[in-house]
């Protein structure tokens, strides 16, 4: 793996020149800019602090994107990724986070060195989209309090939200106006203005300064650390069996949350650029930032398709881009964070809330429902529940679950067609052939023959009344498993032994060829009734066979 990613680094610098760093330069500050008021908003509503989000996207920028799966993916801490950290930070505190982190890096590292990438290619559409609108409202859900000015308790979105029934809603409306204000600016922003200074960023410098100059009594972000090694990090001394034992379940949500949009995001950037992504390269750069980033005082990070489309769309190059987004975040920290430090919490609560309506996939969302595919319906709005009321894990394996059942639901409407042969169409002149396959049929099987199937196959014999020859035309059959094979076997015994009908299979594919080589069933029915085709099969005048009453 070494080898081969030092090779596409090799080509991917070939002929790099001056023109190109700075097309790199360029799209890298670019990116920091659209960067920098997401990766504040991410830090608290994580649970964590702005610091947190601020030093993640630096550290996973200069990381990540180093040894990337393909060079416009940037990294940083995600709206999906911060809205599960919110439960945990509650039940365990940072040091749970950090530690879940590690642990959730150790796991991804392994899955790139396993070459586990394709993983994700398992989970079915809907379910994707199911958890990631699921993942954005918790992410709304959880910037009531700062949007509203007001206080709740819990350790989920939904609990603190269901705690205004006991605490009382007392919304500040200065708050509420500057979330508003957020809002509406990044919502009638121009887009063609958009692509030169993002809206966010805007719209959270105007509502800073109205806060500072009008001396607001709103609740802001608070200090900012200028260093890369804060106080609130990740320490040797925290690593304790007992807890790792109790973050095993959010160590695996974190990776798989972390594989899946990383991976997505790459497909996604892949298709842009023509450049497709190495996956388990990529699992390996999120594996390693993700075991570095609680040493630094960050959260997960995971490629972001916001940052990463910015970078391409602003020329970028090479994976230099990401090291110039990360150094000018870096320089923002030591230069702004007296600045930083006062935004409103409100103003990035409303970041947070556009970002939480556009995460959704409403195209797919509309698609599948002005359609009423019930299957993917059902995978959608069950996946998302489970992940607003349950966590993560739950809800990919539950969308899942119901992927399968429909599948298998889907799979066991085999389709057999019967036909009567007529040799006439066959422009067969041939008297012993015509008399041969006078009393003949055909049973066109389409579907893969698995255990769902078998009594369709067992069914087969009540449908060749006043026939002497069955050709089973398998050319549509992808794939057969234990129990269609020895279904068909008991068929071919009850037809041929006990009633002396002859059996051919014609047209069978490879892989179903070779379950038939594996069970014997090639031996059982014998080589010569094989047959590419029905008409070759026709055409040869075999013997009947024996009939053997039992």
């Amino acid at each position: 793996m070494l080898r081969e990613f030092a090779e596409k680094l090799k080509q991917e610098f070939n002929g790099y020149n001056s023109k190109m760093l700075g097309k790199d330069m360029m799209a890298g500050l670019t990116v920091a800019a659209v960067a920098l008021p997401l990766a504040l908003a991410f830090g608290v509503s994580s649970g964590a602090d702005a610091a947190a989000g601020l030093i993640t996207a630096i550290i996973a920028g200069l990381v990540m994107s180093i040894l990337a799966g393909g060079y416009y993916q940037i990294s940083g801490p995600t709206g999906a990724m911060a809205a599960i950290l919110t439960s945990l930070v509650a039940s365990y505190g940072l040091n749970g986070v950090f530690l879940a982190t590690l642990m959730a890096g150790i796991l991804l590292l392994l899955a790139g060195i396993l070459r586990l990438g394709k993983l994700t290619s398992f989970i079915p559409t809907p379910v994707i989209t199911g958890f990631t609108s699921g993942i954005a409202v918790i992410i709304a859900l959880g910037q009531v309090d700062n949007f509203f000015g007001t206080t709740s308790e819990g350790t989920t979105a939904v609990a603190k939200l269901l705690s205004y029934g006991r605490l009382g809603f007392h919304p500040n409306m200065t708050a509420v106006c500057i979330g508003v204000f957020v809002i509406l600016f990044m919502i009638f922003f121009p887009k063609k203005w958009n692509s030169v200074v993002p809206a966010s960023l805007v719209s959270i410098i105007i509502a800073t300064a109205v806060s500072i100059w009008g001396k607001l009594d709103v609740a802001v972000v608070g200090e900012i650390p200028q260093t890369l090694f804060p106080e609130n990090s990740l320490h040797l001394s925290a690593l304790r069996f007992p807890m790792m034992v109790k973050l095993i379940m959010p160590a695996f949500s974190i990776a798989i949350l972390g594989m899946i949009e990383s991976l997505l995001c790459g497909a996604s950037a892949g298709q842009m650029t023509g450049k497709r992504l190495d996956s388990n390269q990529e699992l390996i750069a999120q594996g390693v930032g993700n075991i570095l980033l609680p040493f630094f005082g960050g959260i997960p990070a995971t490629a972001a398709i916001a940052r990463t489309s910015v970078a391409i769309r602003s020329g970028a190059k090479t994976r230099l881009t990401g090291v110039f987004h990360a150094v000018g975040l870096l320089i923002s920290m030591f230069l702004l964070a007296p600045v930083m430090s006062k935004i409103p919490l409100a103003a990035l609560a409303g970041v947070l809330m556009v970002t939480a309506w556009r995460m959704n996939e409403w195209d797919a969302i509309f698609y599948m429902f002005s359609r009423k595919f019930k299957g993917a319906m059902l995978e959608f709005a069950a996946t998302m529940f489970a992940t607003i009321f349950f966590d993560l894990t739950t809800a990919i394996l539950v969308g899942v679950v119901i992927g399968l059942i429909f599948l298998v639901l889907r799979l066991s409407n085999i389709e057999i067609n019967y036909e009567r042969v007529d040799m006439g169409r066959l422009k067969v002149t041939d008297e012993t052939l015509c008399h041969r396959y006078n009393n003949a049929m055909v049973a066109y099987i389409t579907g893969p023959m698995i255990f769902a199937n078998t009594q369709s196959i067992t069914n087969i014999a009540e449908h060749i009344k006043n026939c002497d020859t069955l050709l089973l035309s398998m050319r549509g059959v992808s794939n057969i498993d234990i129990s269609c094979a020895q279904a068909l076997r008991n068929l071919i015994t009850s037809l041929r032994d006990e009633n002396g009908i002859d059996i051919a299979i014609c047209g069978l594919p490879a892989c179903s060829m070779e379950m038939m080589r594996r069970t014997e069933l090639d031996k059982y029915l014998g080589e010569e009734n094989f047959y590419w085709s029905v008409e070759r099969a026709l055409l040869t005048n075999r013997p009947m066979p024996s009939c053997r009453e039992s």
